[in-house]
């Protein structure tokens, strides 16, 4: 028996160089997702008053993409194109999810269906431990009987605005750390969706923030900054981990936000407001984010709202204190490249919107995408005077031409947005032909999207009310 014994331990010790090895070819990847995050609001971007120490390191040691752009204005299709690789009006998700009534007034399903290629399934599938820590969103609380993120491709979760408990917002880089140090002790590469709350109405603010920010004069500028500086914190918690436990060379992390800042529409006093899953904050007076330039806010198709920061590090693969001005990457590229990064073959009846990035992160030469990228959006005409650049329905975005229109494409804007970037100049009268062609694109977009949701995707609720 000892024999047997010594052979046994023999056999696991010379299996443990193996897997390590086997690990390590795999990155561990960290996608770190705000809420509401403008491009303006970081210090590295020269905000006069948020320090970002953290997120700047990542600009420092990593690349900054500044063509970026995200699928939707608004929360939850953007986060669908992240998780499925496709443009979210092909799931009738052109919302945020909400209650079941509303939803169904939108045209929209309940929740995503857990049944589509997901990014963390495919990463589990290769032999990744998979994990979602923070806000969910593709679905909502609301909606009891939503599938659990753990249904779409995760191993663990913590997380707010799904089914079930509510994960509070400011445990998200304890329970990242925790699942980190977990798969370092077993070996296995990781996959983790760091989803921070921040700067999403309510602002829950902490006294220690407060008081770094006590030399800020207005109340609501000061409260911006203290929730910004708090999240940029936890991050620095999370890249202290890798450090800590030697895992920062073998480590794609990202920084992202869904979409642009949010601001109030009219003048609102601030006063506290309570959310469902998240508690009470402070409402939508202290949402300061910036764009810098950008035209249009959150919830709008312009630049401001889609075009937000994106920050890629990983030591030694992709090139440090680089800023790349000229690739166009979009949110549904981010499946097909985690996916090529980690070896990971997508299945022949998969066909992604995006495409992999992978060797534009590494910084080599950009190659022209070949088939345009499209946004959809349930956005009011005429234009509002309180609003002027949320009118925007649908836009086209092929090569160095982007072209926004209103819901029954009877207007259009057309923009050379890679030389007129903050989108000052309509060029339609001057491109005549240029703005048809576009048109004439999303036309024949529009005939591939569906024109109802999944029942299946529907909640009991929801099925309750249309049997009435």
């Amino acid at each position: 028996m000892n024999r047997i014994a010594t052979l046994l331990v023999l056999s696991v010790c010379a299996l443990a160089p193996l897997r390590e090895a086997a690990a390590a070819d795999k990155p561990n990847i960290l996608f770190i997702f705000a809420d509401d995050w403008g491009w303006g609001d970081l210090s590295c971007h020269g905000h006069p008053y948020i320090k970002t120490p953290n997120i700047d390191r990542l600009a420092r040691e990593g690349t900054e993409f500044c063509r970026f752009t995200v699928a939707s204005g608004v929360c939850s299709p953007s986060r669908t194109a992240v998780m499925t690789g496709h443009f979210p009006a092909r799931y009738n998700i052109d919302g945020h999810f909400a209650w079941a009534h509303q939803n169904a007034r939108r045209n929209m399903p309940d929740w995503l269906s857990p049944k589509v290629v997901t990014l963390p399934r495919l990463l589990q599938q290769a032999g990744y431990r998979t994990a979602h820590f923070g806000k969910w969103h593709l679905s909502n609380n609301m909606i009891p009987d939503s599938p659990l993120p753990s249904e779409y491709g995760y191993d663990e979760y913590g997380a707010f605005n799904c089914a079930g408990e509510q994960m509070p917002v400011h445990e998200d880089a304890m329970h990242a750390i925790a699942f980190i140090e977990r798969r370092h002790r077993e070996g296995k590469p990781f996959f983790i969706n760091l989803w921070i709350h921040e700067p999403h109405t309510p602002h829950h603010t902490v006294p220690k923030y407060e008081w770094r920010c006590r030399g800020i004069k207005e109340r609501t500028d000061q409260i911006y900054a203290s929730v910004l500086m708090h999240a940029d914190d936890r991050i620095g918690q999370v890249l202290d981990a890798l450090d800590r436990l030697g895992l920062t060379n073998n480590t794609l992390v990202i920084f992202s936000s869904d979409n642009g800042p949010a601001r109030a529409a009219s003048p609102v006093e601030l006063g506290l407001i309570y959310d469902t899953a998240t508690g009470a904050g402070w409402n939508i007076a202290a949402s300061k984010g910036t764009t810098a330039g950008r035209k249009g806010y959150k919830a709008s198709l312009f630049q401001g709202g889609i075009n937000v920061p994106f920050i890629a590090r990983w030591p030694g693969k992709i090139p440090a204190g680089k800023i790349d001005d000229v690739s166009l990457i979009s949110a549904v590229d981010l499946l097909p490249t985690f996916c090529e990064l980690a070896g990971v073959k997508l299945p022949d009846s998969y066909k992604p919107d995006g495409v992999s990035q992978a060797a534009t992160l590494m910084g080599r030469p950009y190659p022209q995408r070949e088939t345009p990228l499209f946004w959809k959006y349930p956005s009011a005409w005429p234009p509002r005077k309180n609003r002027p650049y949320h009118w925007v329905s649908y836009a086209i975005m092929d090569r160095h031409w982007k072209l926004v229109a209103n819901k029954d494409l009877s207007y259009c804007e057309l923009y050379d947005i890679a030389a007129d970037p903050l989108e000052k100049h309509d060029l339609k009268e001057q491109k005549p032909e240029v703005a048809q062609q576009l048109m004439r694109k999303i036309a024949d977009w529009q005939k591939t999207l569906p024109a109802k949701p999944d029942p299946s995707c529907f909640s009991s609720e929801r099925q309750k009310n249309a049997a009435r």
